[in-house]
């Protein structure tokens, strides 16, 4: 039985249940695969996930695309490298309570932001703001990360970034009314979010083992895409108490479409090129890199 450590971004949630299908079926098993799912949760996001996979204490990492850049780019670079996107369109928007005055982008400017600290988070909401004919002069503040929806929801900050698969399911759930900008709407070519990472020097080494893992990921999302009842019964129970009430088959039916079927997990050059270059258009990027050193399809088959 071969070991796979994987670091989750997030405790667990709807972008997380190819991981838990594909466990609870006993696919990972069948194919000699022993994977460990780490929560954040348990060090209280103290080390990062792109991190642990720098470190070697995960052999995976679920990150947004921008730590991949990261990590190929710091003073002593890391090889790290995405292998697989979880969705093909980014389901993430920027926030407010539909009770604000905040109606567009553009009304931002001097209200607060709850930041994740991402690198470049902070600027993509001010260049949004700039888009939509505002002067970018956000307050941005970071608080605890795994709590964070709940800052915006009790009003102590303005605006936040969520998944509207997630964080949307529950504000209508709850009736929390929403307001949501997408980057799209405001001229910015967001890339994937989330793709599974690793360390490409592993998967060079590890090609065979890799592949068979990710063949059973995308199993397990495809699966929950076609049962979504089933997916949700078997998601459940590895939520954090705070998210028992979730409507698990409404976050799935809501995600499904974005699987993109049999063409799961594809990452497409042109989509990362175009974030690339949007990036140093913007100055927030000037190493010259290419879409074809931060991703490969290699393990998709």
């Amino acid at each position: 039985m071969q070991k796979i450590r994987v670091a989750l971004d997030w405790t667990p949630n709807i972008n997380h249940i190819g991981f838990f299908v594909a466990q609870e079926k006993g696919w990972f098993k069948n194919s000699n695969i022993d994977v460990e799912l780490l929560n954040p949760a348990d060090d209280d996001y103290q080390t990062t996930p792109a991190k642990k996979v720098e470190l070697g204490q995960a052999d995976f990492a679920l990150s947004p695309t921008e730590s991949v850049i990261s990590y190929r780019t710091k003073a002593k670079p890391f090889p790290m490298i995405a292998v697989a996107a979880i969705m093909q369109k980014d389901l993430s928007a920027i926030v407010v309570l539909e009770e604000s005055d905040i109606h567009s982008p553009k009304d931002l400017d001097g209200k607060t932001y709850a930041s994740y600290q991402a690198r470049y988070e902070d600027q993509i909401v001010k260049s949004m703001i700039k888009n939509d004919g505002g002067e970018g002069t956000i307050h941005v503040d970071y608080p605890n990360k795994l709590g964070i929806w709940n800052t915006l929801v009790d009003g102590t900050y303005d605006s936040t970034w969520v998944f509207m698969n997630w964080e949307g399911v529950v504000a209508s759930q709850k009736g929390i009314q929403i307001r949501a900008f997408t980057l799209e709407d405001y001229d910015i070519p967001y890339s994937y979010s989330p793709v599974i990472i690793a360390d490409q020097t592993n998967v060079e080494s590890n090609t065979d083992l890799y592949s068979t893992f990710i063949t059973q990921v995308k199993a397990g999302y495809l699966f929950a895409g076609k049962h979504p009842e089933e997916a949700a019964k078997i998601l459940h129970p590895h939520l954090p108490e705070h998210d028992q009430e979730i409507d698990l088959v409404k976050a799935i039916e809501y995600t499904a479409p974005y699987y993109g079927a049999e063409r799961w997990g594809i990452m497409d050059e042109k989509v990362i090129e175009v974030f690339l270059n949007w990036l140093r258009e913007q100055n927030l990027e000037t190493y010259p890199l290419s879409a074809s050193e931060l991703i490969t399809n290699k393990l998709l088959g």
